[in-house]
């Protein structure tokens, strides 16, 4: 399997892809320069990691290709699509649809249950009434992912009765509910201990191998990436295949 690099011996264009992005903060009086130029293909199926040191773009980068930042110069393409040009609202709706995304503080929301939390997603993307017409589909599959994670006992728990772990699975199954294209992770387990941690990438594991989910993986752990299949390292703003 090929991950990453200029394209596909196929002829099929990557799942996710990223040309020659740029992105720089004001720092002070300067400008800092995060990505100077990036390349990067995921091509379906695969599991990458990324990795580098702190401060060298990792996060910016997943952001980049997520949807949630714009680069001050070059592209990013989702199945031979360029998606960082399009109107706000289209964005919006991709991030609803094909794109799940797992953060290191789980931002669960914290006055709903972790059902609630994995519905989410699609109470955002429907109205009312097409929301009261499939709720009942909706629920069952919630329940469904939780219970893949095992969580069918803290279905109606609260983000602060679950611990670090458990929040995480409920963050997961909420990036899944919509049954995205890819999954980028950004140092998904960052504030968990070893055993939490290991619960959380044999998950990740599961999910690329037997269901054929697309996921980056951003970490600093080098331990962690080699669950991935291929590693990339982040470097002055570069790309570095390992």
């Amino acid at each position: 399997m090929t991950d990453i690099g200029p394209g596909n011996a196929s002829g099929v264009p990557p799942l996710l892809s990223v040309r020659q992005l740029r992105k720089s903060y004001r720092s002070g009086s300067g400008v800092l320069e995060v990505l100077r130029g990036v390349d990067f293909d995921l091509n379906h199926s695969g599991f990458v990691a990324v990795v580098g040191q702190s401060g060298s773009g990792k996060s910016t980068l997943l952001h980049l290709m997520g949807l949630l930042d714009e680069p001050d110069a070059g592209e990013v393409h989702i199945a031979g699509i360029r998606v960082d040009n399009l109107p706000a609202v289209r964005r919006d709706k991709l991030r609803n649809t094909d794109i799940g995304m797992v953060f290191q503080s789980y931002h669960l929301l914290p006055e709903f249950n972790a059902l609630e939390n994995v519905l989410a997603p699609l109470m955002v993307r429907y109205s009312v009434y097409e929301w009261m017409r499939m709720k009942k589909v909706a629920h069952s599959q919630a329940r469904a992912l939780l219970e893949r994670f095992g969580l069918g006992q803290r279905l109606h728990h609260k983000p602060r009765q679950l611990s670090g772990g458990e929040m995480q699975r409920v963050a997961i199954a909420r990036a899944l509910i919509s049954q995205p294209r890819v999954l980028l992770a950004d140092e998904p387990t960052g504030n968990l201990d070893e055993a939490s941690g290991t619960g959380i990438l044999d998950t990740l594991c599961e999910l690329n191998r037997q269901d054929g989910l697309s996921i980056v993986l951003v970490t600093h752990d080098a331990s962690i990436a080699r669950r991935a299949d291929r590693i990339v390292r982040l470097v002055a703003g570069h790309v570095e295949i390992l």
